[in-house]
């Protein structure tokens, strides 16, 4: 594949940001940066950029008054999806002139876009993680040589191998194909997933019987792909979560797994309630989780009771969050009460389900974050000093951890494991170390290594890892991860990337990543900003980057950046900042309080039009996450706070750095008009003579095609413009 075959379909949006005042350090990378501006302009295809109308649109809320003179950019249809073809003539003939500006102002990076993407497909994986038992059988996927998607297959009791579907052939013929929910049976008959072949983030569920070797579309549309489906414990139904007109996960359903209708099992009625299900990994229970940033409420459906009524364990009440767990014979939870901030582990009553005694107290700053139950011992994922660490917790109360020791590193604990199994699977690794797959005894912790993920012409030696602290304006210590080729001289000359994320209690976990190592190998390093607003640190991390605290996590990303400067990993003006959704608020923001710091900016699908989306109660989200963010459409110091740090509506005239966004016209996430708004009014600011561009993706959703080459053109895209930006 070439990037110059399917250019035209990839576009991006650069937006820019207001300045403040400048710390000590920033003011003395004032002038270089200066210089940098004054030629931005000549580093990029001199074309006058499309200048949007600007229609005032007077907006009266809560007292205050403000103008979205880009209002009549948002398109929301009445019923079906986005397309180029049906949105107001003004918004397509708009959208036209930002693509084809895009592909002009893009052209010059084909060279560098070219050498990423080659570069990231050429470093190709050798071999595919080793199959996970499910009872006698094994289940493994890798990606075939000469393909882009995965082909799942199981092995079977006589050790022969079953193909049972493959991504490449179902995505043939459409222009957008994501998957997800892969799983099999308890019986192993069936083998289900969730596919979305629109790019709307709405899936239809396949089943296939490998009995018959047929496969049916069970659901044909409107069902809710990631956590929205499980097969009860007894195989014959499959329960899964319906979205509803907004895109809301609203409707809990059962359809009998050999096919039929779906029948009704639960619906929730409160928009500010998310919806997801599973199954207790022993099997006795299929759990519907109903969730709320601060609140939960579980509902039980036992095994060989799948059409009664679920059962409450605790109703939901403001401030108390719980998830549930088969072990032992028994139930246990995970849970904040009490003030337990970090959680604690607790066994519930049978038949009461309140709690009987504690198993594993709250220990402050120690956050329990994942619980994963087998017959000999329950496996437990902490995170603490930013740092993941795992142990077994044994019947008997007996805990034995399981040591990693890096610099910096990332744990997943492999979904689909055996109930019964003696070992717990383990994937480890680091920014220079691809996923090593060990299996832990759950009797005494010892390791084995059960495969490697290798790729080609890649040598985790060549490659440093190194973790850093840098002190935020508050003196709050932000944990920070860089890597760098092991001969990187560090004088500040190298081009620096840091990527940041910072909410919903989200983690930026160091993970191997191909990009990452493509643009070190570059020159460059790569950095990652742990800022408050995850929970690197424990849910206090979050709680200190959220809300009326929302400002710490752009803050903290700047602090970080000026650390790297300081120890000469980097040069101000030779850093770009990189951030997705709700990290692309995180680096629009820091941009709004430090422009002159940034060589280049790149924000994909950004939330960046805070104040108008949160302002609308019809947005399929933010009901669910007004907690996080606050509500102003009720409180007035809501509004204010986000008004004080929302991209749009702080763009002022400065200096701009080059700055990218994506976004996809069938996004309902992260709408296409966020990023086009702040690119509008950015251009109308800025005095840097840098670009600001948007590249829309008129195929996908919030994410794009599920394919490596995709991935890995947008990938090459963003480097390449960072790398442009940085050197001017």
């Amino acid at each position: 594949m070439s990037i110059t075959t399917t250019m035209a379909t990839r576009r991006t949006v650069l937006m820019g940001t207001t300045a403040i005042g400048l710390s000590a350090v920033a003011s003395g990378a004032r002038t270089a940066l200066a210089q940098a501006s004054a030629t931005g302009g000549q580093c990029w295809p001199d074309i006058t950029a499309p200048a949007p109308p600007r229609i005032e649109h007077r907006i009266e809320q809560l007292g205050r008054v403000r103008d979205d003179p880009y209002s009549w950019m948002k398109f929301v249809p009445e019923t079906g999806t986005r397309t180029l073809e049906t949105v107001p003539p003004i918004v397509r003939d708009n959208l036209k002139a930002e693509l084809a500006y895009a592909d002009a102002v893009l052209a010059p990076l084909a060279d560098r876009r070219e050498h990423f993407f080659a570069a990231m497909m050429a470093r190709r994986a050798q071999g595919s993680p080793p199959p996970l038992p499910h009872r006698e059988w094994r289940y493994e996927s890798e990606v075939p040589d000469g393909k882009q998607r995965p082909v799942h297959y199981r092995i079977t009791p006589a050790s022969k191998r079953e193909m049972l579907v493959d991504e490449n052939a179902r995505a043939d013929g459409h222009a957008y194909y994501r998957a997800t929910a892969f799983q099999p049976s308890p019986d192993n008959r069936y083998y289900a997933w969730a596919e979305d072949i629109v790019g709307n983030d709405r899936h239809q569920i396949a089943i296939l019987d490998t009995r018959t070797g047929r496969t049916r579309i069970v659901v044909p549309d409107d069902a809710y792909g990631y956590g929205g489906l499980v097969f009860g414990a007894q195989s014959r139904n499959l329960f899964w979560i319906k979205r509803d007109a907004r895109n809301r996960p609203t409707q809990l359903l059962r359809v009998p797994a050999a096919g039929g209708t779906s029948e009704l099992v639960y619906e929730e009625h409160d928009p500010a309630i998310f919806m997801q299900v599973s199954r207790t990994a022993d099997d006795r229970f299929v759990v519907l989780d109903l969730s709320g940033p601060d609140t939960s409420e579980v509902r039980l459906i036992a095994a060989g009771a799948e059409t009664e009524p679920p059962r409450i364990v605790a109703p939901r009440q403001e401030g108390l969050r719980y998830t549930v767990h088969g072990w032992d014979g028994g139930l246990v939870a995970l849970t904040n009460a009490d003030g337990a901030t970090d959680n604690k582990l607790v066994a519930l009553d049978l038949e009461t389900l309140e709690p009987d005694r504690t198993l594993v107290p709250h220990v402050p700053g120690r956050l329990i974050e994942t619980l994963l139950p087998f017959a000999g011992g329950l496996v437990m994922m902490e995170r603490a000093d930013g740092l993941q660490h795992v142990s077994i917790l044994h019947a008997d109360g007996a805990r034995i951890a399981v040591p990693f020791d890096a610099p910096a590193y990332a744990l997943t604990i492999a979904e689909g494991q055996d109930y019964e199994s003696q070992s717990v699977r383990i994937v480890y690794e680091t920014p220079a170390q691809p996923p090593l797959f060990f299996d832990v005894a759950l009797a005494d912790g010892a390791r084995t290594l059960a495969g490697e993920t290798r790729y080609t012409g890649y040598d985790p030696d060549d490659y440093l890892v190194e973790r850093l602290e840098a002190r935020a304006s508050d003196g709050a210590m932000v944990p920070l991860t860089v890597l760098s080729r092991r001969d990187a001289p560090r004088d500040g000359s190298a081009p620096l990337l840091l990527y940041g994320y910072g909410a919903y209690g989200v983690s930026s976990d160091p993970v191997f990543s191909v990009p990452a190592t493509a643009w070190v190998d570059a020159g460059g390093r790569y950095a990652i900003a742990h800022v408050r607003g995850g929970s690197e640190k424990g849910r206090g991390w979050f709680l200190d980057g959220r809300r009326f605290h929302k400002r710490n996590s752009m803050t903290d990303f700047i602090a970080c950046a000026l650390h790297l400067v300081r120890g000469r990993y980097a040069a101000a003006g030779r850093i770009a900042a990189f951030g997705l959704s709700a990290g692309g608020l995180l680096v629009a923001g820091a941009m709004n309080l430090m422009p002159d710091l940034w060589g280049a900016v790149v924000a994909k699908v950004p939330f960046v039009d805070m104040l108008n989306t949160m302002s609308d109660a019809d947005h399929p989200l933010v009901p669910l996450f007004r907690p996080d963010w606050g509500d102003p459409l009720a409180d007035p110091e809501a509004y204010d706070y986000i008004a004080s740090i929302s991209p749009y509506e702080n763009v002022a005239q400065a200096a701009y750095p080059p700055l990218l966004t994506t976004a996809g016209l069938k996004d309902d996430r992260v709408s296409y008009w966020e990023p086009w708004k702040l690119v509008a009014e950015v251009r109308r600011q800025t005095t840097s003579g840098a670009p600001a561009v948007l590249s829309l993706d008129l195929e996908a959703g919030h994410q794009t095609s599920a394919d490596l080459g995709a991935e890995y053109e947008q990938m090459a895209l963003f480097w390449a413009f960072a790398e442009r930006g940085i050197s001017c």
